[in-house]
């Protein structure tokens, strides 16, 4: 479901997705949402913030508050840190600030979808990577992947934020050390043994200069 009052934008972003195979319904208001993904099971929402009537922050909240877990993508003119958290906190999984290239919505939708079915599934799952949260266990296809347990900490936590960049102190806070925090040389070392591991599998683990590490498919 698209949720946008700017018809051009709309059919712009409509026939992308079209072009992808994705059905597409739009709405111009928010009102009416919450009770059509009640009738109908809607793999994607997205969602503008600018809207008349109820905007697209209020409609989320009530999506949210009517049990509805599909993944959300906010869209914007607001470039604001402030709104970007703000969206989030209100249960958006992702965010696109306006303007923005088409290819770019579809992309981020398919990681959102990608993202959702893993976790639906019970496991997390990237190109023919799998990890079983539950078991805490990791496989390529059908062979069991050896981790150390602060390599399968790791893993986990880039695997549901896969294809997102996530900040080296992020990782850093989940590997207390008996004497202390991790060192940056430490935490290095754990990437690079975890990205030969990892890689046979068919996907990426990048270090992005400045900001942290991306886990994505190779060829994303």
């Amino acid at each position: 479901m698209l949720v946008e009052d700017d018809a051009p934008l709309a059919a712009s972003i409509a026939g992308a997705l079209q072009a992808q195979g994705w059905r597409v319904d739009i709405s111009a208001r928010g009102e009416p949402v919450p009770l059509s993904l009640a009738r109908d099971a809607y793999d994607a929402l997205v969602l503008d913030i600018g809207l008349p009537g109820i905007d697209g922050l209020e409609t989320l909240r009530r999506v949210r508050a009517a049990g509805q877990h599909l993944p959300v993508l906010m869209l914007t003119a607001r470039d604001s840190l402030e709104d970007r958290v703000l969206g989030l906190e209100t249960g958006a999984d992702d965010y696109l600030v306006k303007p923005f290239a088409p290819v770019e919505l579809v992309a981020r939708l398919r990681a959102l979808t990608r993202r959702h079915e893993n976790r639906e599934a019970g496991q997390l799952r990237l190109a023919r990577l799998r990890y079983d949260p539950q078991a805490q266990r990791a496989a390529i296809g059908d062979e069991p992947l050896h981790l150390s347990q602060r390599e399968s900490v790791l893993l986990q936590y880039l695997m549901h934020q896969a294809e997102r960049i996530v900040a080296r102190d992020q990782l850093l806070a989940l590997l207390p050390a008996a004497s202390g925090t991790p060192s940056d040389n430490a935490l290095e070392l754990l990437i690079s043994r975890l990205r030969g591991k990892i890689e046979p599998a068919g996907v990426r683990l990048r270090t992005v200069r400045g900001l942290g590490y991306l886990l994505q498919v190779d060829g994303g």
